[in-house]
């Protein structure tokens, strides 16, 4: 039986947005790994100190503050911009639905997109928009 042109535009969008996840979580892993195996290499026989919580500094915070970090080879920024590609990616997964139902013309997914990917922004913002 011949599939219609909607339905292979769905299968095209389906494998699109699979591939997104694939390569967004393979990107992010790698640059994961090359941020803990430049740490190791610096910071590798350095006998940790488990009496004291130190969390992450203030300039690995921000997003600005993780470029400049990945712009200055910093492991600790490499990484960090690794676990933010990690979210970003199922936010871009969702935002690229959106686009694909509003050229559909389907009111109704995209009300429903649109109030996830709204909630994902609002939790990302950490509840303040």
């Amino acid at each position: 039986m011949p599939e219609t042109d909607a339905a292979l535009s769905e299968q095209r969008l389906k494998a699109f947005l699979g591939n997104l996840l694939r390569a967004g979580v393979i990107v992010a892993g790698v640059i994961v790994m090359l941020g803990g195996a430049l740490y190791l290499i610096r910071h590798g026989d350095a006998t940790p100190e488990y009496r004291i919580f130190r969390g992450e500094p203030v300039e690995l915070k921000t997003v600005g503050g993780i470029i400049s970090g990945v712009i200055s080879l910093r492991a600790r920024a490499i990484i960090q911009l690794g676990l933010l590609l990690l979210i970003f990616t199922p936010v871009a997964r969702v935002a690229l639905s959106l686009y694909a139902f509003a050229v559909q013309r389907d009111r109704v997914y995209v009300a429903v997109t649109l109030f996830v990917l709204g909630i994902l922004i609002f939790s990302l913002a950490g509840g303040r928009v």
